[in-house]
């Protein structure tokens, strides 16, 4: 018996077998499904459409496999622009402080109250963005053959198709994404700038020598774990204050700033996360950065089979001279988590259109477009910090 073909099969010796066994009548034993579970296949017990030669001619009932994918890294995205080819960025620079002349006043001398003293602006400029189109022909009659629901059925064909190149295009703005998060990390490891080496700190500070495979043993790992947790409280409040860390400075041009809880994206290994939350917030309600700041859990950060590896060739920031530089291949494992200033990395979409071609009258089909541009973006004297596991 088998349900996976054309005809209609009884189906009571099966059921009884199986509602004994749940019932409790019998006591388990292994039973045969193939002839009970219709299972998706790709062969087809009918003709196809002549057209897509994808769709099958006798159906009884269609079902519109369609579900929505709202991509990840929503937290990045900024504002769009349609306008220039170069964003630039004014940021003012600190300068030292000037003694009070009223308490220095000499008879017979006058005090300049015009001494020209300019601000130090410091312009960082981005340039670029990547262009991208995705499209998909419609046909007038041709797959008439197809649907027997009329007009409703085939528009709700139409709705699956067009919702699959929406789906496309979002996941293009998650790996942009992706690719904006893992420059940023890999350009602060190659610049040594920045970066927390977790279980280093932790043996120097509990005078252990654990390695990153004996640190997960369930004899070790819970106080590590809360020690990561605090740790990471601490630098997120250490963002809040006006300082030079965290950051890389152009020389001459050195730039103060300060990342408020509100500001701040703190991004963290789905394992870790999962970790804190089990081990850590289970047994306390101290939730600081978790409550204040934007925190999301990441399942992986370049390769879905690598989840906490990055390996990138990085541009950032020269501090000494103020140009880009290309740094080596960075390939790094236990990436742990990342914290950065709202403005520090991210994408703009820009110039999103659509639109539809002239039918082919010869053909009897037409064309749909969607064009976008992304421009994703770091910028490396806004404050950031790389989490490792080592």
């Amino acid at each position: 018996m088998s349900v996976n073909n054309m005809s209609f099969e009884q189906a009571a010796t099966l059921l009884n077998a199986v509602h004994a066994q749940v019932t409790g009548v019998t006591t388990l034993a292994p039973t045969d499904v193939s002839g009970f579970i219709s299972v998706a296949q790709k062969t087809l017990a009918a003709g196809y459409d002549p057209v897509l030669n994808a769709i099958s001619q006798v159906v009884g009932r269609t079902i519109f496999s369609v579900r929505p994918y709202d991509a990840k890294f929503r937290g990045i995205q900024a504002d769009t622009q349609k306008w220039g080819a170069i964003t630039r960025k004014l940021v003012i620079a600190d300068k030292p402080l000037q003694d009070n002349k009223a308490f220095d006043l000499i008879d017979g001398q006058s005090v300049d109250m015009y001494e020209v003293n300019k601000p130090n602006v410091l312009q960082l400029n981005f340039y670029g963005a990547l262009e991208y189109s995705k499209s998909f022909t419609i046909f007038r009659s041709q797959l008439d053959a197809a649907f027997n629901g009329g007009p409703t059925e085939f528009g709700r064909f139409m709705a699956m198709v067009t919702q699959n190149a929406l789906d496309m295009i979002e996941q293009t703005r998650e790996t942009c994404a992706r690719l904006a998060l893992c420059n940023f990390i890999a350009g602060k490891i190659d610049a040594t700038a920045d970066v927390i080496h977790l279980l280093s700190e932790y043996n120097s500070e509990v005078g252990g020598s654990f390695t990153t495979t004996t640190i997960k043993d369930p004899a070790n790992f819970p106080a590590f774990v809360k020690w990561v947790y605090a740790r990471i409280a601490t630098l997120t409040n250490m963002m809040t204050e006006r300082s030079a860390l965290y950051q890389i400075q152009v020389t001459g041009q050195e730039v103060m700033r300060h990342t408020p809880f509100e500001r701040q994206k703190v991004y963290i290994l789905n394992w870790l996360l999962n970790n804190i939350d089990a081990r850590v917030l289970a047994d306390t309600y101290n939730y600081k950065f978790l409550e204040f700041a934007d925190v999301e859990a990441v399942n992986f950060w370049q390769a879905i089979d690598s989840p906490d590896e990055i390996s990138i060739t990085p541009t950032y920031l020269d501090g000494t001279t103020g140009a880009l530089v290309t740094g080596t291949a960075v390939t790094q494992t236990d990436v742990m988590g990342v914290i950065f200033d709202e403005e520090a990395l991210g994408y703009t979409l820009m110039n999103e259109f659509s639109g539809v071609t002239p039918m082919n009258v010869r053909g009897e089909y037409w064309n749909q477009y969607y064009n976008y541009v992304l421009r994703y973006w770091n910028d490396f004297t806004e404050k950031g910090l790389v989490l490792l596991l080592d």
